[in-house]
Formats: structure tokens, sequence, C-alpha cells
């Protein structure tokens, strides 16, 4: 599962797949949680940033509560669930990112990591997006991150890790002439020797903590046993 994500990058570092994508203002973000708004690419209109909600509510729900539920989608059922196998074929989307984070179990309880790129660099996750219609008439855009298998790097922390697409596959990722089927080759666990890991403050499990210091390096206490 992933629950958590990082997205610090200035606007100009926000855009590989598209140069002349339409730049926005981003606010740098350290603790992004479900239910919030943030900046997707749709593969409907990829030379624009748009704003989501995280968290996807199918256009057939009857109740927007069902959103807490699809934060993410599992790579190896888009193609059986009825929330996402029409999104996987006709709304993907890629949801710029720098980190994301994980709890791994210890003997003094569970202590969150930060997962990026070696070199810290922004990359998107594989992404879903559908549009519901609210009672009251509002359409609403949310989203729901792609996980898979974990990697080598990061099955010691959890049994799950986000979808990573490097430059060619978020390309193939938004292609509208790429197949649901061709796609499942690229949702694969992206390479161990690419990515680190390090602890991080507990500070981050409170979604009203926002700051630079929850992505630094944290010791955690040692044990007493």
């Amino acid at each position: 599962m992933c629950g958590r994500y990082t997205l610090t990058k200035v606007p100009e570092e926000s855009v590989v797949v598209y140069p002349e994508t339409e730049k926005v203002a981003l606010i740098p973000r350290f603790n992004v949680a479900p239910t919030q708004l943030m900046p997707v690419i749709p593969m409907t209109d990829p030379k624009r940033i748009h704003f989501y909600r995280w968290g996807l509510i199918p256009n057939w729900a009857k109740d927007k509560k069902i959103g807490y539920k699809m934060i993410n989608a599992r790579s190896e059922t888009l193609l059986q669930k009825a929330a996402f196998k029409t999104p996987f074929r006709q709304t993907r989307c890629l949801v710029p990112a720098d980190g994301f984070y994980e709890w791994k179990q210890t003997l003094s309880g569970k202590q969150p990591y930060r997962i990026t790129l070696q070199d810290e660099a922004l990359f998107y996750f594989a992404g879903l997006y559908d549009v519901w219609r609210s009672p009251q008439g509002e359409n609403i855009s949310t989203y729901s991150v792609i996980t898979t298998e974990p990697n080598e790097l990061v099955l010691p922390i959890h049994d799950r890790m986000p979808v990573i697409l490097d430059a060619a596959a978020a390309e193939r990722w938004l292609s509208p002439q790429e197949q649901a089927e061709d796609l499942q080759e690229i949702l694969r666990p992206y390479p161990a020797e690419e990515m680190k890991a390090y602890p991080v403050s507990p500070e981050v499990g409170s979604v009203r903590n926002e700051s630079e210091r929850l992505i630094r390096p944290y010791e955690p206490p040692p044990t007493l046993f």
C-alpha cells in the first residue's frame, strides 16, 4: 500500500514527458495524504497539469466515501476490478512524486521510511483517474496510485510498492494508442539498485505535519532489547 508520498521539487523539474506542458506554481509537499488535491497529468490532456483528489471514486459510485478505499490499485487485478478496468483502458494518468513513505515493523514499533531514487529526482507513479458527479451536480476528479510487488530494497519494509515509470514507460502510459493488456508489462517493480530508503521521523504519521523536517534522515532511539 502507498498511503503517503512527497513532491518537493520545483515546477521546472515537474515535467519530463512533455516539455511543452503548461507550467503551474507547485507548493512543495512533504506529507501528501489521501483525499488531498494533488497534480496529475492525464492522458486525455497531457499538456496541462491538473489537480485531482487522491482516492478514486468510480463514476458509478453512490457515495464518495468509497474513495477512501481506492487510494491504491493492484496492478495484477486492474482488468478484473470494476472500479479500475475502464480507467485502465481509457483514463490513465501520471502522478508526479519524488518519494514515498512506508512503515517497517520493528521491536520498538513501526518505523517510517522515505523511499526515493538514488539522486532523489522527480519521477512518476502510474495512476488511474475517474470523474464522479455528486448528487449536487459537482464533478469531482479523483485518482489512484497503482502498486506492484516490492523490489529487494522495499521488501524488508513493506509487501507492496507503487509502480514508478521511467520516461519511456511514462510516455507509453499516456498514449491512447496503447492497449491495457500490453501495458501490463511495464507495471513492475522499479530496479532496487536505482533507489534508496532511509528512516524518517514518526511525525510523518500525522497528516497535520507538513514541513521539510519530515524528509530528513532520522535516527531511531535504541531499543532496550
